[in-house]
């Protein structure tokens, strides 16, 4: 009887703990949302790392897709925290900003249309990375999903102070005004990219690598046979003809690049 009454509370104590959005003692991920402002917009990031490394860690920071910062996000948050990174997934949108298509279309090419508004707000995120005392703010990096992508090659343009940035299926282009200039683009660049991907065709692909050749960049594109937009996201459906449909494989491989890249540009002492 002692036993099974031990067990219940066991597991009552579990619920609230969960419900109260705090982590089960022994979890080594710890996760909590993060508010913080840009101006006087006031935005919600998520932010993950795992208690039992100690010390300063390398920093990572995500930028969302177009619907904004969703469960998606927080997944890859609690992937790389299970790296032992220090993870910050930032929110571009805003509180309560979490768009649907059609309408995230519209909400996304807003920031589109304004690079330099974009590259704001997700300098925003950036910086409560870095303040963050689990970084190392000699030790950054960042990656994004298909708006989130082309979100992170418009900071690299912009020399941003990273140690890399990782696109998986984000968009290729430049604005006239953001075009990389010659010896400006400090981080290393990974484009991890869907070689069927309609909505980035191939004189887009090949513009990219014109710009990133003329910058000085150092750039490695992946591409993989067979995907489409949008290849790591399950929420995409399996739906290929439509242009967006998540691929196993390049999902798997593309994961497994970015860790390659990460051990590159943070090597173990």
């Amino acid at each position: 009887m002692l036993v099974a009454f031990l067990v219940g509370m066991k597991k009552i104590i579990s619920l609230v703990v969960s419900f109260c959005g705090l982590m089960p003692l022994g979890a080594e991920v710890v996760e909590r949302s993060v508010k913080y402002k840009f101006g006087e917009v006031e935005m919600e990031g998520f932010h993950a790392y795992d208690d039992k490394v100690e010390g300063k860690r390398p920093g990572v920071l995500i930028i969302h897709q177009w619907t904004g910062l969703t469960d998606y996000e927080k997944m890859r948050a609690r992937m790389l925290a299970d790296l032992g990174f220090n993870v910050f997934a930032a929110d571009v949108y805003g509180i309560g900003i979490r768009p649907q298509p059609p309408e995230a279309g519209m909400v996304a090419g807003k920031y589109k249309g304004d690079r330099e508004l974009f590259r704001a707000r997700m300098l925003a995120g950036l910086d409560v990375l870095k303040s963050d005392e689990h970084t190392d703010p000699n030790k950054l990096a960042a990656i994004g999903y298909c708006f989130g992508g082309t979100g992170l090659l418009e900071l690299a343009r912009a020399g941003a102070k990273l140690d890399g940035v990782v696109s998986f299926h984000g968009g290729l282009s430049s604005a006239p005004e953001s075009t990389a200039k010659k010896g400006e683009i400090a981080a290393k660049v990974l484009v991890l990219h869907g070689a069927a991907d309609p909505f980035v065709p191939a004189a887009e692909v090949n513009a990219f690598k014109k710009e990133m050749e003329a910058a000085g960049a150092n750039m490695k594109m992946v591409s993989y046979n067979g995907a489409v937009h949008a290849f790591t996201q399950k929420m995409a459906g399996d739906d290929s003809s439509k242009g967006a449909a998540y691929h196993e494989k390049a999902d798997q491989r593309s994961w497994e690049d970015m860790k390659r890249f990460f051990a590159e540009i943070f090597p173990k002492s």
